[in-house]
């Protein structure tokens, strides 16, 4: 699918979220207590920001809306999110897009190795219904959360395919958007992620979404437990740091060359 921006397009930040909770060690960065996410959203609402899903932003904005729309979303599906951001996001009047790991579903984020029990169970397959039927756009993360730009190619059809199906059958409902497991992501992965029926897709990028770029590769800031509500009204005002995507994209031919060794002696890279 070919989507020409149009000419009032804005730029438009997009939210990473994975679980909300409070954990140490190195995982602490990917999860959000719910007392500092609920401040987060009403802070980003204060500031004049109508917040929405993945997929319902880039619609409007092509649509030709001229709101200051943010893009929320949630990587994964623990379990944390039906309990705390579901009220959060209520309260705030805002909507999102859950990501979900549909492998992982009833189970622990295993790729994490000995630090999945961190963030608890996954979200299960009654539980996903549930947010759904919250209002919650639920988008596809894959299946195992394999990085997909290192698998041959039967596999990666069957992480992104397989998945798809997947979620729309047992939800009955039409799954749009794909998050990039670890955000990795290349032609030949977003060649299958639309292919597959998804008509848009998220990575890390951690700048802003700009006018008449990649539907299939929209870039998202991180928030962490440090940032304050305003602390996260400047970061998205300010589009995160222009370095950050330069020295990504340089880097990212020796990390992917690092992660398929690593696959081929059975290590697991997060």
């Amino acid at each position: 699918m070919t989507v020409t921006a149009s000419p009032m397009w804005k730029t438009m930040p997009a939210l990473m979220y994975h679980s909300v909770s409070a954990v140490g060690g190195p995982m602490r960065d990917l999860a959000v207590p719910p007392e500092r996410l609920a401040e987060q959203l009403t802070a980003l609402t204060a500031a004049g920001y109508r917040l929405v899903g993945l997929t319902e932003a880039l619609d409007l904005l092509d649509s030709g809306c001229t709101d200051n729309l943010l893009a929320v979303t949630f990587d994964d599906g623990y379990r944390d999110f039906l309990t705390e951001a579901v009220p959060a996001l209520a309260a705030a009047g805002a909507r999102a897009t859950l990501y979900a790991s549909v492998g992982h579903l009833g189970a622990h984020a295993d790729w994490l190795g000995r630090w999945s029990p961190d963030f608890g169970p996954m979200l299960t397959w009654e539980e996903l219904a549930e947010v759904a039927a919250a209002g919650v756009e639920i988008g596809n993360h894959s299946l195992v959360h394999h990085p997909l730009d290192v698998l041959p190619p039967a596999q990666l059809r069957e992480e992104v395919v397989r998945s798809h199906g997947e979620l729309e059958q047992r939800l009955q409902l039409k799954v749009r958007s794909f998050a990039y497991p670890h955000g990795y992501n290349g032609r030949r992965v977003r060649d299958v992620v639309e292919a597959a029926g998804h008509d848009n897709a998220t990575e890390v990028g951690r700048r802003l979404h700009r006018p008449n770029e990649r539907r299939f590769a929209v870039p998202r800031l991180q928030p962490t437990p440090d940032h304050t509500g305003a602390d996260l009204v400047d970061l998205v005002r300010g589009g995160g740091s222009p370095l950050l995507p330069q020295a990504k994209r340089l880097a990212q031919p020796a990390w992917r060359l690092v992660r398929r060794v690593a696959r081929s002696t059975g290590r697991n890279l997060t």
